[in-house]
């Protein structure tokens, strides 16, 4: 029997540094179980992001009104003491982001940064541990010559280099939910391929739920088993990944589908499918 471990319901968020209220997220729902991948998609400006920094416990709570529940471990995030939330950020819920040299702070060694979360949570590990559980952390994300890399500053890395040190970041300390918004836009082809496989893994070997933001819908399809569409703040479609690019419902979903390279919308549905299958 499937566990939910990530209920949200009704998420709404307002801003309040213009004259008027600007409502960015309007009754988004969302729920996660257990080792499943969700995607969430949608143009620039689609409240995607957003919804990810609010379940990521990263908004500020001034100016700006959340309302809604995003209820983790009997707990309602939007609400619950700033120390409880702490507690959760980077131990149970972890989020990578879309450009790792505005996360990584420039003068300090990868080491350090990778090791952050250990730091704050584990604060019993010696510095000895710390560094071996990084390293090891630095290995496992696919980084050849780990004990070098752990020295290194962020600007001698390439940039799927730096995108692996942030997921190492992120995985160090097992947390069960990872949110990677917009992982690999910076990066060319080969290597976004490279870090959705490897996202991929760490969800079947650690059973991390992962929350995958993109605006790539062929990214999603790869690596999605159900998927979530935003569209002006709103969701306007979702359901299992395969059953919303077969058969898509709203005519946004289809046009984000149509721009996937060899899809061909005008192809019946159910030959569509099996073509989509080919290429998954």
């Amino acid at each position: 029997m499937s566990e939910k471990i990530l209920t949200v319901s009704d998420l709404q968020i307002e801003f309040h540094d213009h004259q008027l209220p600007e409502t960015v997220v309007y009754d988004f729902n969302l729920e996660v179980e257990k080792g499943e991948i969700v995607g969430i998609v949608g143009e620039s400006g689609s409240g995607k992001s957003m919804s990810a920094l609010a379940i990521a416990g990263l908004l500020s709570r001034h100016s700006m009104t959340k309302s809604g529940q995003i209820m983790y471990d009997g707990q309602n995030l939007l609400t619950c003491d700033r120390k409880v939330l702490r507690s959760y950020q980077g131990k149970q819920i972890a989020m990578i982001f879309q450009e790792p040299m505005t996360s990584l702070n420039p003068v300090k060694r990868i080491g350090w940064q990778v090791e952050e979360s250990l730091r704050i949570h584990m604060p019993q590990m010696s510095g000895q541990e710390r560094r071996q559980k990084a390293v090891s952390m630095l290995e496992t994300v696919g980084l050849h010559e780990p004990q070098k890399v752990y020295e290194m500053y962020p600007h001698e890395l390439s940039g799927g280099m730096r995108q692996r040190v942030m997921i190492a970041a992120a995985m160090i300390a097992d947390p069960e939910i990872l949110i990677a918004d917009e992982p690999t836009t910076a990066l060319d082809v080969t290597v976004q391929a490279q870090i959705v496989e490897l996202l991929r893994r760490i969800n079947r070997e650690k059973g991390t739920s992962i929350i995958f933001i993109s605006h790539d819908l062929s990214l999603v399809r790869q690596l999605c088993s159900r998927v979530i569409v935003m569209q002006n703040g709103r969701i306007v479609e979702t359901g299992a990944a395969g059953e919303v690019f077969a058969h898509p419902q709203q005519e946004y979903t289809r046009r984000l589908i149509a721009a996937i390279p060899g899809v061909d919308l005008s192809v019946p549905r159910g030959s569509r499918q099996k073509e989509m299958q080919k290429h998954v």
